[in-house]
């Protein structure tokens, strides 16, 4: 797709318009109501696929069904993100009232990383078209991980900070409580951070970790840069009311692992092909259309087959917990 340096900026200014109301809809700290985060969540789902539409309408049916297939894929990508961000949320005990806050400057430093990630993709693909080997090998290895990492009977896990967010608060200082909205504070004559500041840079440094993985992923779909780009900022973007919407219902979506490392290793092996492909050996190329009734697909599954399971595993916890209080009745009745 030709995209003119205009399209470029016109597209820049009106997602930027977009944050702009999302910002000044979310300014005032609140507790964000399920409602609240369902209506917006609508709201951002339409826009992208009005975008989408446009794209079919103004542009190329190519381009439409690559957005799409991209958006999807980010924003089932996406959702594994939430679970980190519950972790972060837990570990800096941020009040109820200024997540949303946080979420939304959080997600927009992550926009503003991960496009750096996608202009230094586009470059490198633009030059080595070898690199999609090492790209479609890194997925199909992720996938795998993430699968092992599925199967392990692990504890409970806790948010680590990394170097980056360690060396930042090291230099500056932290606070040791929340000052309201304040990202910093005069403390003894010493300008320091806020909690709040330390965990909006939490959320969008660790996104960067979950980019390293969705953005070769996308440019298995797509390697049009405009494309690329607002698929994640679309997916991005919406983030925010997700995390409130579905709060409660990551814990029961126990087979996204498993359904997020197909989706992986499905797009590692079209970049494999595409390679070979680009490389004159006659292979075939897994099309857009196929593409997004695989990920749509497995998405649906996963939802599916983790409800199930969830449903049927509180049922069992139920019936343990319902004969173990049988048990003590009996128990007391007889030392009675």
């Amino acid at each position: 797709m030709d995209v003119s340096w205009t399209l470029w900026v016109l597209t820049i200014l009106g997602l930027s318009a977009l944050i702009a109301v999302d910002f000044f809809i979310g300014r005032k700290p609140h507790d964000v109501s399920t409602k609240e985060a369902g209506i917006w969540t609508v709201v951002w789902i339409a826009l992208a696929v009005i975008f989408g539409i446009g794209l079919l309408v103004f542009g190329e049916t190519k381009a439409s069904g690559e957005f799409f297939a991209g958006f999807i894929t980010e924003k089932s990508l996406s959702v594994d993100n939430l679970f980190v961000f519950v972790l972060i949320m837990a570990k800096f005990s941020v009040p109820s009232h200024l997540q949303q806050r946080v979420l939304l400057i959080g997600v927009l430093i992550a926009l503003v990383l991960r496009a750096i990630f996608i202009a230094a993709g586009a470059a490198v693909i633009a030059n080595f078209s070898w690199v999609f080997y090492i790209f479609g090998a890194f997925l199909i290895y992720t996938a795998w991980k993430l699968i092992q990492e599925a199967r392990a009977d692990e504890e409970e896990e806790e948010f680590e900070e990394n170097r980056l967010l360690k060396s930042i608060e090291h230099r500056f200082g932290v606070a040791d409580k929340y000052h309201g909205t304040k990202l910093f504070i005069q403390n003894n004559g010493k300008r320091v951070l806020t909690p709040l500041m330390v965990v909006m840079l939490a959320i969008g440094t660790t996104d960067v970790l979950f980019a390293l993985d969705s953005i070769p992923a996308i440019f298995g779909l797509t390697q049009d840069p405009y494309i690329v780009f607002t698929a994640n900022a679309f997916a991005l973007m919406g983030l925010r009311q997700l995390y409130f919407l579905i709060g409660g219902l990551l814990k029961k979506l126990v087979h996204l692992s498993y359904g997020l490392s197909v989706i992986l290793g499905f797009i590692g092996v079209k970049l494999v092909l595409h390679a070979l492909h680009e490389s004159g050996v006659h292979v075939p190329e897994i099309s857009i259309p196929f593409s997004l009734s695989v990920i749509c697909g497995v998405l649906v599954i996963t939802t599916v087959t983790s409800l199930i399971a969830s449903k049927k595993q509180a049922a069992a916890e139920a019936g343990e917990t319902k004969t173990a209080g049988s048990a003590d009745e009996e128990s007391k009745s007889i030392s009675g």
